[in-house]
């Protein structure tokens, strides 16, 4: 099997030229404009059931946005990019992805998504991820890229599946979530993996 070969990033400061493009998405950094159409989704108890985060209000979007989320650069492990997946024909926010930069010294990173369930079942999350993992592995230069997931979380399982991520991992009750203890299914691709899917 082909190995990857090159070291892990040293001193590279990733500033991605946004919006990242795909067939149908402009995956970019949120703005305030946004936080009408995030607060659509990320109020709803039902979207939240399975994310570490509980319903949101317009206040703490808009705060978030204007903090933690205005990234445009990673500098370090331990920084993240939140950003709006925005549909290019309506111009609509239907939801947004998360890429982790986790560790430097061992090339790792991970993704998350959420999305407006009105917007379900048309592809755009995937198409979302699969943005993220090339982002990581060629703008970063990660070697392994992971997403964890609630067990019960079937949609989000099923879109690891499509990625080509397997899974290496089911923590049984390994966290105390939303006052119960809960399983976590840990799902990952390799930079060389990845690439091979990609040239298929």
């Amino acid at each position: 099997m082909l190995k990857a070969v090159t070291a892990p990033p040293s001193t590279r400061v990733v500033r991605p030229d946004f919006p990242l493009r795909t067939e149908r998405l402009l995956i970019r950094p949120l703005t305030l404009e946004d936080v009408d159409a995030l607060h659509a989704y990320r109020s709803i108890p039902e979207v939240c059931r399975f994310v570490p985060f509980e319903p949101m209000d317009k206040d703490e979007i808009a705060a978030r946005i204007g903090r933690q989320w205005a990234s445009r650069e990673l500098t370090d492990d331990g920084q993240v990019f939140i950003l709006g997946v925005e549909v290019v024909e309506s111009g609509i926010v239907v939801g947004d992805v998360m890429l982790a930069w986790s560790s430097r010294e061992h090339a790792t990173g991970e993704i998350g998504w959420i999305q407006h369930p009105e917007h379900s079942g048309h592809g755009y999350a995937t198409e979302a991820a699969r943005a993220l993992l090339e982002l990581g592995f060629d703008g970063i230069g990660l070697h392994r890229m992971m997403a964890r997931l609630d067990e019960r979380n079937e949609a989000s399982t099923r879109l690891c599946q499509r990625l080509g991520m397997r899974q290496e991992a089911r923590l049984v009750e390994n966290e105390w979530f939303k006052g119960e203890w809960t399983n976590e299914l840990d799902f990952a691709i390799l930079d060389y993996e990845w690439r091979a899917l990609d040239a298929g």
